[in-house]
């Protein structure tokens, strides 16, 4: 299912500037946030964290299950709706089903996860372009760099630009690459 909707400038911002933050974390870039279906106010905002915190249920999503639920202390999350910067993957979805959350909003599909089909309150939010481009952007990068093993990884989130720091080992010697793009 697709649906237009209208979502925040700022949320806007802040889904990305997490997404960026996980990026620069050397984490998949992912961000998620809930909303109250009352008044649109935000409960929680989280980015994946897996790698970082060595936990393997560090996505997006149930970060920010888990930081909805202390706040509104229940775990029941009936009345609140989600927004999240790629399509939940099986096991975010099954979480998101059992909490209860009336809706999950998404700005890209999610390729390469679709073993199961969990929720049926999964909707793709259409428009949106220049956000999904840069969602988009992020996540190829990240995967992008994945292939070059870089030393280190930047991305500036006002001027879009990545910086790669790579080491090739060339038999007998080392050689320091450095890209910007």
């Amino acid at each position: 299912m697709v649906i237009e909707m209208k979502i925040n400038d700022e949320l806007l911002d802040q889904l990305y500037d997490y997404a960026v933050e996980s990026f620069n974390e050397q984490e998949i870039p992912v961000a998620a946030a809930i909303l109250s279906s009352k008044d649109n106010s935000l409960v929680a905002i989280a980015a994946n964290n897996r790698q970082g915190e060595h936990n393997v249920l560090g996505h997006a999503e149930i970060n920010c299950i888990l930081e909805a639920e202390k706040k509104i202390n229940d775990w029941r999350l009936d009345g609140y709706y989600m927004i999240v910067s790629l399509e939940p993957c099986d096991m975010c979805s099954m979480v998101i089903r059992e909490s209860r959350i009336d809706n999950v909003y998404y700005f890209l599909p999610n390729k390469k996860d679709k073993k199961m089909d969990i929720l049926d309150n999964k909707i793709e939010i259409e428009g949106y372009e220049q956000v999904k481009e840069k969602f988009n952007k992020l996540l190829t990068g990240f995967f992008d760099n994945m292939r070059w093993k870089p030393l280190f990884l930047w991305y500036n989130n006002q001027q879009e630009v990545f910086v790669w720091v790579i080491r090739f080992y060339t038999g007998n010697t080392d050689l320091i690459l450095l890209i910007v793009w």
